[in-house]
């Protein structure tokens, strides 16, 4: 049966759920870029990021049944969320001053080249996270992919610091 006899729904086509979300996700982000700025639209994306991060780590925590989470559990709670939505984050350090992340894949996957205000959805999920279980967290996205890099280098400041002074990123509070 050559393909015109078969029913639409049958035909190969390129369209599924999660490539039409990052697309639509992809669009949005870039129609807010051209029309307000990456400044203003990484800030609205960052508000919906700290939503999300807010209410995965309520569900971490209710998950490991603690009351908050420690440095190593933020460090492996950060990798996992990135993970379970196939992204492809690995810490790659981590002291009492720092956690530094590597990633090859990103969850949004070829829609955010081109796109970096999508990434402030990592910042604020991982600020948010680690500032709700650790008092402060400064995200420094050294790399992204969606500005051209073969992945992406993330520093999760732990505190503030000389180090975290001299870098440029967002600062995130305890109860903010």
């Amino acid at each position: 049966m050559t393909s015109a006899f078969l029913p639409l729904a049958e035909r190969p086509f390129p369209l599924e759920r999660d490539v039409f979300l990052r697309t639509m996700l992809r669009e949005l982000a870039g129609t807010l870029q051209d029309v307000i700025g990456l400044d203003e639209a990484s800030g609205f994306i960052s508000v919906v990021g700290q939503r999300i991060g807010d209410d995965l780590n309520q569900a971490y925590r209710n998950l490991l049944d603690v009351p908050a989470l420690d440095r190593a559990q933020v460090a492996d709670v950060l990798v996992d969320l990135k993970q379970r939505i196939q992204g492809g984050f690995r810490v790659v350090e981590q002291d009492d001053t720092k956690i530094v992340l590597a990633n090859t894949v990103c969850p949004f996957g070829e829609k955010v080249l081109g796109r970096p205000a999508l990434c402030m959805m990592t910042s604020n999920v991982f600020g948010s996270i680690t500032a709700e279980n650790l008092g402060y967290a400064k995200v420094v996205l050294e790399e992204t992919i969606a500005e051209g890099h073969d992945g992406c280098r993330v520093v999760v400041h732990l505190q503030p610091s000389a180090a975290s002074n001299a870098a440029t990123g967002r600062e995130y509070f305890q109860g903010s």
